[in-house]
């Protein structure tokens, strides 16, 4: 039996248990162990089914070629006109495929989002039992959707999981919903990204009109039969098109206002969506359509200058962030700006390498950081905590430290490897332009290094600063840490460059998808990790110098600019939401209400008032009827005298 010809079970299992907690224990009040034994066991049959299905296909099949699997048809039309002439019959199936860019997202996300499951019952227990379920079904459905997403074999079903992580990110961001703060930060995200959604959906029709197809391996070989002008025009819309869809799920500029204020929902959604699903989607729809985003010189440099000023522009914000979970989100951010250098630059291996890593220790960050969140009594500003080292359990500091090296590229560790790999992408590439994005990737790092340890030692440092009573972490909350955290460290191996020793796995695992060989003379490749070590260092030792010790925030205005996310925010609601509004409430008081209704209110009562004369009319006395009638009929005969008259004369 072939366990990978049934891979669309891998979805259906949290869609199940989704369902379950949504429409039976949520509306019946059923225990809170069912719910999370039933969200648990999706999220856990998925994990267990897709790595038993990646093995087996991997050991009996050609690795090197998708596995498509078609469910059944969904959508069948006539005869479609496309370039060239030609014509091909509509036909979108519900199809599903297994290759290396799939395999690797099955694994670390179902990996990663059952343990992020397994970490939410400890932090959730708290609440009532139907909110527990409905949060539950939520996550089952957010694991659901990105897994339909990364296992789509065409446009059309990779964009239903596309709306779905969309939605369930709405869902979750905003499930306190009673906090006027939640509620706004959700209808924020989710109103962002139909903007990124709309590139993506305007891509795929053009793709269906200029191919034919929407089926992922027909497109990419369809797109051969074109004109070397007219492909690369074609590559150029759809990538921009695409790389404005990515920027709304992976919040790269100017898409990414709705990221920061979606630290409202519990900190467990956080580390999902900053790890395992949403933020990861952007990269990845790069990632599958890189065949035909490629080909365009000016898309790859638009996706690289993207990136670059976002990665920049985040680390400058987390250096001045007091709550722990914005600090993070800035940082994932800019993180996810290196992974889009990296496409840009041509390496999908560099990418999916610094997304891999960066799931593992960005989600033992983010679930340490809840950790910390109860021993401080539900305070979320880094000034207000101090001395979890010594307040907490030992261990919370040490996987909170693992996390740290990582993120800060500290050497050995897997975010020294995947960040490094893609500077030297930068760095080597023909186009001297990409200089320039080499440098602010450099800056980057050296800013990423100083606000990581900065948050290292305002938080474990030191004594004691908050006032709240610490809560207790249960044990669920605690040793999903420690998995996360040795991945982290260790996760460099999966793709050690060959000058130390590695066979560089992962660019042979993607084979054609991998993108350029990104290869440097020995002493080019020592020159950059010296300097990479250099920076990490010199990050680390600033942060000591001014935070061994605490001292109060600094209150100037280019702190206050920081704090604030470069204004953004008031940007976005001067350039945006306020004429918008402004818009609307003229469309609404001066069009609708003055000249719709105003026409219909008017008509209205010139009918009411045409009526109210005819009534006059019929005042119930017969000598008026009478009257009336011998008036007419006096007329009548008149008019007939007349044209008797008329017509006598003629």
């Amino acid at each position: 039996m072939k366990l990978y010809d049934f891979i669309w079970l891998v979805p259906l299992f949290p869609l199940l248990g989704a369902a379950f907690n949504g429409f039976v224990s949520h509306r019946r009040g059923l225990s809170k162990q069912i719910s999370h034994t039933v969200a648990l066991l999706g999220s856990g049959l998925a994990w267990v089914y897709a790595w038993a299905a990646v093995i087996q296909w991997f050991f009996t099949e050609d690795h090197t070629k998708p596995y498509v699997v078609k469910a059944f048809t969904w959508i069948t039309g006539g005869e479609l006109a496309i370039e060239g002439g030609r014509t091909a019959a509509v036909d979108i199936s519900a199809s599903f495929q297994v290759d290396p860019l799939s395999a690797v997202m099955l694994g670390f996300v179902t990996f990663v989002g059952f343990l992020i499951h397994l970490y939410s019952v400890g932090y959730m227990h708290g609440e009532p039992d139907r909110a527990y379920s409905r949060y539950f079904s939520y996550l089952n459905l957010f694991i659901a959707s990105m897994l339909i997403l990364e296992l789509a074999a065409n446009f059309g079903v990779m964009f239903v999981g596309w709306e779905l992580v969309g939605l369930s990110s709405y869902l979750l961001i905003s499930f306190w919903f009673e906090k006027p703060s939640a509620a706004a930060a959700g209808k924020k995200a989710f109103i962002v990204n139909r903007i990124g959604d709309l590139g993506v959906l305007v891509a795929m029709f053009i793709c269906l009109a200029a191919f034919g197809t929407l089926e992922f391996a027909q497109l990419f070989d369809a797109r051969l039969a074109l004109d070397h002008p007219q492909a690369i025009a074609i590559a150029t819309v759809v990538g921009v098109l695409l790389m404005v869809g990515a920027m709304g799920k992976s919040a790269q500029i100017p898409l990414f206002v709705w990221l920061p204020d979606a630290m409202a929902g519990p900190t467990p959604v956080s580390a999902l969506i900053h790890a395992a699903t949403m933020v990861t989607a952007g990269v990845y729809l790069l990632c599958r359509l890189f065949p035909l985003v490629s080909l365009s010189a000016v898309g790859m440099t638009a996706i690289t200058a993207i990136g670059a000023l976002t990665a920049l522009y985040a680390a400058s914000c987390a250096m001045a962030q007091r709550e722990i979970k914005r600090v993070l989100a800035y940082s994932t951010m800019s993180q996810v700006g290196y992974m889009f250098m990296a496409v840009g630059a041509g390496t999908v291996t560099g990418a999916m390498f610094h997304l891999l890593t960066h799931a593992f220790f960005k989600a033992v960050l983010f679930m340490a950081a809840g950790c910390v969140i109860h021993l401080a009594g539900d305070e979320n500003d880094i000034y207000k905590m101090g001395g979890m080292a010594r307040r907490g359990p030992v261990e919370l500091f040490w996987v909170f430290l693992a996390g740290a090296v990582c993120l800060a590229g500290l050497p050995l560790t897997g975010g020294f490897f995947s960040k490094d790999g893609i500077l030297l992408a930068l760095f080597t590439h023909p186009d001297p332009t990409y200089r320039v994005f080499w440098l602010i990737g450099v800056l980057t790092a050296l800013l990423t290094a100083f606000y990581t340890f900065r948050l290292v030692y305002l938080v474990f440092a030191g004594e004691w600063r908050g006032t709240g009573h610490p809560h207790a972490i249960p044990l669920q909350m605690r040793w999903p840490l420690w998995p996360l955290a040795l991945l982290g460290l260790v996760g460099g191996m999966l793709n050690l460059p060959a000058f130390v020793g590695g066979g560089e796995m992962l660019h042979h695992w993607f084979g054609d998808l991998a993108g350029r060989a990104v290869t440097a003379s020995h002493s080019t490749e020592w020159m950059l990790i010296g300097l990479a070590v250099a920076i990490a260092a010199l990050g680390w030792l600033v942060a000591h110098w001014r935070y061994r010790n605490y001292q109060p925030p600094m209150e100037n205005r280019a702190s206050r600019f920081l704090l604030h996310g470069w204004q953004a925010d008031a940007l976005v609601d001067r350039l945006l939401v306020r004429p918008f509004t402004a818009m609307a409430r003229f469309c609404s008081g001066g069009c609708d209400r003055t000249l719709f209704d105003g026409t219909i209110d008017g008509l209205a009562k010139m009918a009411t008032r045409c009526g109210a004369m005819l009534v006059q009319l019929a005042t119930g006395r017969a000598t008026t009827y009478l009257s009336a009638f011998a008036w007419g009929f006096l007329v009548l005969l008149g008019w007939f005298l007349l044209k008797l008259v008329n017509g006598g004369g003629h």
